[in-house]
């Protein structure tokens, strides 16, 4: 006998349809799993076996053939269980379906229990614009899988209650999820606030402009200045997701397998700091079969910060400069491509020499001249080219190291990031895909960035005095534009521009 149930399976952070094919014959026992599966989808014929019999089933002493079509798509991970058991069941008639049409997901123990899958979220996705009468997944799964709207959702705990719920034998409610309530729970006091910073008021106010705008960051200074901590104050300041941003950064990190069944819906924006040990595919994405995300993706609509920045391999700092004008990273492997998004903020910290010290009169630099150049030759030109602020973070004076933190609450500095935050979205509002000033394009530099004579003065002759590239020029300007609007300005004034010229000024002492 024959049986097709339908499945689905994830590419990239898309998902796509895939009919799981049963037949059931006479012959010598044998099961085969055929249609380019992976080792995952392989194994997975011994789980069906031991689940469909402690389930109160009897696994059929035929041949049995399951077919995942279409052949030509490399099938990976461990949500094809539960629909190939099904599948097998219907085909040996131990069970008959009703009419109802089901998108069916989830991994098998060995005793008939459903487990939690990873990816989805992005099947739901899939399934809410297929002609299907709703999804069943693992009970882990639900509060995801939920989130997306059109979607009757099932879960299920066992595979006797899947096989029940499908011949229409027992009844299951659909889940239903409160977004809105997840949404208002998304509140989290930060890691470290703003205030606790001792001193280094120009950082923090660089960190605020990079808040406002999404402007990428670079801090330079000696050991325990206070760079890492700075950087980690800046998931603060940020905004909180939208709910089709947070579905979005949800959406990678349920493909990702990063998804924990308590956290449904990833609501903060995300800060990942990978160390400088990172290889060039956990940094952009890759792995055994199809290319899974990697960090820059991770940190999608959040902050990727990366400390001590010169000891990353001068590879992987390379491959970043595609991402950060592209936002996005497309990953080639044979047979298949696979597009990632990788709208990041991007933080570096930096020593201003390999031992630290270069102009800290406290401690003395024991560097020689051709040491101190080999060390800043590791960032390229290019590279330090995307970053927007430069800000020395020098080292505390005695004075501020027993003083009491006396700065501003990060509440305070992120109602003032939202403001300007929502004068960019209504800047963009008919460009649903930009949001900060940092992704203006070059017609919105022209209209939004437009400079008076005093303004076109004062650029000239930072071109000229600086150097800046064409690159640099733009990215000062998108600066200017996101002071501007901290400062609730519709026009760029040359104080604003200054201030901008003046954080683009300290890229000198990193070349």
């Amino acid at each position: 006998m024959y049986a097709q149930l339908v499945s689905s399976v994830v590419v990239g952070i898309d998902a796509r349809f895939v009919e799981i094919q049963s037949d059931v014959t006479g012959g010598l026992p044998a099961f085969q799993v055929v249609g380019l599966p992976e080792k995952e989808v392989s194994e997975s014929r011994e789980r069906v076996r031991s689940s469909i019999k402690n389930s109160g089933f009897t696994f059929p002493a035929k041949r049995i053939t399951a077919n995942l079509a279409p052949a030509d798509l490399r099938k990976e991970g461990v949500g094809f269980d539960l629909p190939m058991a099904l599948a097998i069941l219907l085909a040996s008639e131990q069970i008959v379906a009703t009419s109802r049409r089901y998108v069916i997901v989830g991994e098998l123990s060995l005793n008939g229990e459903v487990r939690h899958v990873p990816g989805v979220l992005p099947i739901a996705m899939l399934t809410a614009i297929g002609e299907y009468d709703g999804l069943i997944v693992p009970e882990q799964n639900a509060t995801e899988a939920a989130l997306v709207d059109g979607v009757p959702v099932y879960p299920v705990s066992t595979l006797a209650q899947a096989a029940a719920f499908i011949a229409g034998l027992l009844s299951i409610d659909r889940f239903v999820v409160d977004r809105e309530a997840l949404l208002a729970n998304a509140y989290m006091l930060p890691d470290v606030d703003l205030s606790d910073v001792k001193g280094q008021e120009m950082a923090k106010r660089a960190l605020e402009i990079s808040a406002a705008g999404g402007h990428n960051l670079m801090m330079s200074g000696p050991p325990g200045a206070g760079k890492s901590m700075l950087a980690h104050g800046l998931p603060g300041i940020l905004p909180p997701l939208s709910f089709e941003e947070a579905l979005e950064v949800t959406r990678i990190y349920s493909t990702a397998g990063l998804l924990e069944p308590e956290t449904p819906l990833i609501t903060l924006p995300p800060f990942r700091a990978p160390h400088h040990t990172i290889s060039y595919a956990g940094m952009v994405g890759g792995g055994h079969g199809l290319p899974g995300p990697g960090e820059i993706t991770l940190a999608h609509h959040g902050v990727l910060f990366l400390d001590e920045t010169p000891e990353f391999d001068r590879r992987v700092l390379e491959t970043l400069r595609q991402p950060l004008e592209d936002r996005s990273i497309l990953l080639s492997r044979a047979g298949v491509s696979v597009r990632y998004p990788a709208n990041f903020t991007l933080v570096g910290a930096m020593n201003p020499c390999p031992c630290g010290h270069l102009g800290d009169h406290t401690h003395p630099c024991t560097c020689t001249l051709s040491e101190i150049k080999r060390y800043r030759k590791r960032l390229s030109g290019p590279f330090l080219d995307r970053v927007d602020l430069f800000v020395e973070v020098p080292r505390l004076t005695t004075e501020e190291l027993l003083a009491r933190p006396r700065g501003e609450r990060s509440s305070a500095v992120q109602n003032r990031v939202k403001q300007a935050r929502s004068i960019q979205l209504e800047r963009f509002r008919e460009n649903p895909g930009r949001f900060t000033n940092a992704q203006l394009s070059t017609k919105e530099l022209e209209k939004y960035c437009e400079l008076d004579k005093e303004g076109k003065d004062l650029i000239e002759l930072a071109i000229t005095r600086l150097g800046l590239s064409a690159r640099a020029y733009t990215r000062t300007l998108k600066v200017a534009r996101t002071i501007a609007d901290l400062d609730n300005s519709s026009r760029i004034t040359s104080a604003h521009l200054a201030e901008a010229i003046q954080y683009r000024a300290s890229d000198d002492a990193l070349s």
